[in-house]
């Protein structure tokens, strides 16, 4: 990304918004603070603004995120969009899925373009990481898609999209608050996930909201783990487990761990032993994936019936298991396929001017 990004539009701040708004009646500054976060509205689209004010908010607050393509499947159900950073066609490229289910809306945002951890069966991570988010950047992501899922209400918020959401800790926190704080969002709704950032996870044990943590944990000893997660070589599983440990009490919630199902790797009933060792002691709920193919790793995902059978493993030693539902396959749209890329997906992608529970 280039070193010269203009500000997002939710980077500005209350106060910043007020000295904006200088000159102008005291309301105003309430009136514009909730038309970008309440209703989501770009300036120019807030007619009870004066039209010459509107103008200027439109050049002072440009937005953060200019939408390159769209790719759509489940009927319509799933949605990633390709966004360019700085409001720009040339900044740097991150992707969110928008993912409609029969009883909720989530999205799945990301919180860096690319990523740094090196997980070696995850597109995103083969990339490498490219730079960090800002929070405004983060916000805008929600913003636009809770826009797009209209007329339903998009009710959960998941960072399980591009990024490390713990090695970008400031900013994502800091958007956790302006979403919880501005735009309504309850932390029971977001969910944070992490390869393992000890760190972090402590740190996040102790703010104000006690959002829920997903770990991706995909195997359950050092040596394995060391191979799939590279992180692991510096935070190992007994580290892991003990900072994990100490989120749950301090919060109160569910830990969830997220398991990528890869045919004869981690999916055998020594691997099914191993988990349910870590997760039965931290009450943790377990998501298993079938992996998804990305282009930098051959090893083909485990079957559907090796699924089931692994959950029902799971479930014979105490712990609950859920297979989730992989969305957004066929538009590299699902768990580790974020890669960024216009043209990655087999679908022709649907330029940007035409008209999941996680990723």
């Amino acid at each position: 990304m280039t070193a010269t990004r203009r500000a997002a539009r939710y980077d500005v701040t209350r106060q910043d918004l007020a000295r904006l708004l200088d000159g102008e009646p005291r309301y105003r500054v309430d009136q514009v603070w909730h038309g970008l976060h309440q209703r989501g509205l770009d300036p120019e689209a807030m007619t009870d603004l004066p039209k010459a004010l509107r103008a200027r908010l439109g050049e002072v607050l440009p937005p953060a995120l200019a939408l390159l393509a769209e790719s759509e499947t489940d009927d319509g159900d799933t949605v990633k969009s390709l966004w360019s950073l700085n409001g720009t066609q040339t900044g740097g490229r991150i992707e969110t899925v928008l993912m409609r289910y029969r009883d909720r809306v989530t999205v799945c945002i990301s919180s860096q373009a690319g990523c740094g951890m090196g997980c070696v069966f995850c597109a995103t991570g083969q990339a490498g990481l490219s730079g960090q988010l800002t929070a405004g950047e983060i916000v805008e992501q929600v913003i636009r898609a809770r826009r797009r899922a209209e007329p339903r209400r998009l009710g959960n918020v998941v960072f399980m999209g591009m990024g490390e959401p713990l090695a970008n800790y400031a900013a994502v926190w800091a958007a956790i608050e302006r979403l919880h704080d501005d735009v309504g969002i309850s932390a029971r709704r977001i969910t944070v996930s992490t390869v393992g950032l000890v760190p972090g996870i402590r740190r996040l044990a102790g703010e104000r909201l006690p959002v829920n943590l997903a770990v991706s944990l995909h195997a359950a000893n050092d040596a394995l783990r060391d191979r799939l997660v590279p992180v692991n070589r510096r935070y190992p599983l007994a580290e892991l487990e003990a900072a994990c440990r100490e989120y749950a009490e301090a919060t109160g919630r569910r830990l969830s761990f997220e398991w990528a199902m890869i045919a004869g790797v981690n999916d055998r009933p020594s691997d099914a032993a191993e988990l349910a060792a870590v997760a039965r002691p931290l009450s943790a709920h377990v998501n298993l994936i079938p992996l998804n193919p990305t282009p930098g790793y051959a090893t083909r995902g485990t079957p559907a019936a090796g699924v089931r059978a692994f959950r029902d493993r799971l479930a014979a030693l105490g712990v609950k298991a859920t297979v989730r539902d992989n969305r957004g396959t066929d538009i590299d749209a699902a768990c580790g396929q974020l890669a960024a890329r216009a043209g990655a997906t087999p679908p022709p992608l649907v330029s940007a001017g035409a008209t999941r529970e996680s990723s």
